[in-house]
């Protein structure tokens, strides 16, 4: 019995230090893979300095990366600087050594490693001695295969070699230059951008960071171009490194610049954003490419001249937009924009980038579309915009875009400014111009808001034209009535959804009303009084018959709403209400719920038959109805 405990006692004890002697024998075993990985990298090192003329094999290759590597991750990076300095090996070295990179990266990102000074010195030799060829592939590698929470850390660390490696390809590396800032915008383009203050200062994804090591990195290739320029007097299209800085140019204002809010001075005194913004315009005017000929490329360009849609791709239009946002909104780089051009004939440059802007959904785009389209009409006098714009895309295009900002952007203080932006429009056209935007948006938007704001238009030109002095063809006599006709009417007669075009219907009488308030019969200007029984028949008849039967149908629905709430005791009973509105059913409401929809309603119905009342009894007063 004793000796039972006695042998499960020293069981028990061998148990407890069971863990201590896995450890042990685990932390042996790591020693011996490090062991044996450094005698089979310094195997392979002398072995490949019996070859001839570096003809190594791909098995060389193979195990003095994997070697290399193994010793690397284990700490053991002193005995491979050992090697790797001697200069026995420098063949070796500079054909294989950059196989290394991918481990030693991984060291020189953790800055409190204690094999961090070992690794850094090795990459250090690396960059010196290897195919710069392949150190650019090797490096790039490492860029495009960080970790997404290590871009801008490796990005940092990298381009400083990644410069030096470039330069020493001379003047075959235009196409490594360009290689090298795709690879590293693309990376660039993943990071997140501060949309505050704040987090333009704190900069905790890196991108400003990132912004700023990217014009130190591009600075000695600018000023390479430069001095070509220079010494040759002339710009050639055809200069391969020039070609490939364009090409940073354009990625870097569509990618991140066209995403970022920038900050003015006097919210954010330092802004790297604002910085690398500024510097990237520079580089445009300094390599060749006036910032004047990018903005109006669009309208200096001959469609009919071979390669237009390369011309596309060398200058993409979200890139000439963020430009013109930039030059003309935030006022960056105004110091070397020269060219003094008309108001109209920016404004024409410009409606191209305000078309593509607005054409898309993201906040940020559609933000710089009102800015832009804002700044640009400032700029313009109004009623001076001739009715021949009109006949341009962009001039037809944009107020479809400003409808759908203004109606269907979630975001309010957009829906705001777009409201605010196509009033602006509005005002710069002259006469015949408003005329015919009127007509045209009358035709092409079913938004019974966007209609009722058209016809308040319309209004506030007719009593302009009244006024002593301001006569004009197009909002009074014959060219009126075809555009009061295309107002005064119901879109499908009395059967129109009253609630639903409630806008539209108001402004129309209200525009009515007016008209046999402010023309007198005798007088006739608008001719009003010509046409009113044809407006009559084809607009008072049928809002009467159409408002008699809705209200006849919603005081039977509230009639009948009282008496369910009447008779209804259960709250599973309450739960059943339901309204459809356009053929959609909204979500099931309470009795209480129900009759407040109801009563409003007949509020409405009221508030149109006492504007329609008003209106017979002017007209009946006068002897016309």
């Amino acid at each position: 019995m004793c000796a039972n405990v006695q042998q499960s006692g020293k069981w028990c004890k061998r148990t407890a230090h069971s863990g201590d002697v896995k450890l042990a024998l685990r932390g042996k075993d790591e020693e011996d893979a490090v062991r044996m990985a450094l005698e089979q990298f310094s195997d392979v090192v002398q072995r490949c300095q019996t070859i001839q003329d570096e003809n190594f094999s791909p098995v060389d290759f193979d195990l003095f990366q994997s070697a290399g590597k193994t010793c690397i991750e284990q700490g053991d990076g002193a005995q491979v600087l050992s090697i790797i300095i001697d200069d026995k090996n420098t063949n070796i070295v500079r054909c294989m050594g950059w196989n290394l990179l991918e481990p030693l990266v991984k060291v020189l990102l953790k800055k409190e490693d204690k094999n961090r000074p070992h690794c850094h010195a090795i990459f250090t030799h690396i960059i010196e001695v290897c195919s710069s060829k392949e150190l650019v592939v090797g490096l790039l590698e490492q860029v495009e295969e960080a970790d997404s929470d290590a871009i801008a850390e490796v990005i940092i660390l990298l381009l400083k070699p990644l410069q030096t490696v470039l330069l020493k390809l001379g003047k075959k590396k235009s196409s490594s230059v360009g290689m090298a800032l795709s690879t590293v915008l693309g990376q660039v383009a993943q990071l997140p951008v501060p949309l505050s203050k704040e987090q333009e200062e704190d900069d905790v994804f890196g991108l400003c960071r990132c912004c700023t090591a990217l014009l130190d990195f591009i600075r000695p290739f600018v000023e390479e171009v430069k001095e070509n320029i220079k010494h040759s007097r002339s710009v050639s299209r055809d200069d391969e490194l020039k070609g490939e800085i364009l090409k940073f140019c354009m990625k870097s204002l569509s990618e991140p610049l066209l995403e970022v809010q920038l900050k003015d001075p006097d919210t954010l005194e330092q802004s790297p954003l604002r910085d690398f913004a500024t510097e990237i315009l520079v580089i445009l005017s300094s390599i060749g490419e006036p910032l004047p000929n990018l903005l109006c490329h669009n309208m200096l360009r001959k469609r009919e001249v071979p390669g237009f849609l390369e011309e596309d791709v060398r200058y993409p239009k979200e890139s000439l937009a963020c430009l013109a946002h930039l030059l003309f909104v935030k006022h960056i780089a105004m110091d070397i924009f020269p060219a003094v051009l008309s108001p109209i004939f920016l404004l024409q440059c410009n409606m191209e980038y305000v078309e593509l802007l607005l054409s898309r959904t993201e906040e940020s785009w559609l933000q710089k579309g009102l800015e832009l389209y804002e700044k640009t009409l400032v700029r313009v006098e109004d009623c001076s915009l001739p009715v021949d714009l009109l006949d341009l895309k962009p001039f037809f295009s944009v107020p479809q875009n400003l409808v759908k900002v203004m109606t269907l952007c979630p975001v309010q203080t957009v829906r705001t400014k777009g409201l605010s932006v196509f009033q602006l429009s509005i005002d710069k056209f002259n006469t015949e111009a408003k005329y015919k935007l009127f007509r045209c948006m009358l035709k092409t938007s079913e938004h019974a808001g966007v209609q009722g704001y058209i016809i308040k238009n319309i209004k506030n030109q007719i009593d302009l034209s009244l006024g002593p002095g301001n006569e004009n063809e197009w909002f009074l006599g014959k060219h009126l009535l075809p555009l009061l006709h295309q107002v005064l009417r119901l879109p499908q007669g009395p059967e129109t959804d009253l609630l639903h075009n409630l806008d539209r219907i108001m402004e129309s009488l209200n525009l009515l009303r007016y008209l046999l308030i402010r023309d007198k019969e005798w007088e006739n200007e608008t001719g009003i009084w010509s046409e009113l029984y044809k407006i009559e028949d084809s607009f008072l008849k049928p809002l009467r018959m159409g408002l008699n039967m809705s209200k006849a149908h919603y005081e039977a629905e509230l009639k009948n709403a009282k008496e369910n709430k009447k008779s209804s005791g259960t709250e599973s009973k309450a739960a059943a209400c339901t309204v459809t509105v356009e053929n959609e059913k909204l979500p099931n409401m309470t009795p209480e719920m129900q009759l407040q929809v109801l009563q409003s309603a007949l509020f409405t119905f009221d508030l149109i038959e006492s504007v329609l009342a008003r209106i017979e009894e002017i007209a009946e007063a006068k002897g016309r109805v």
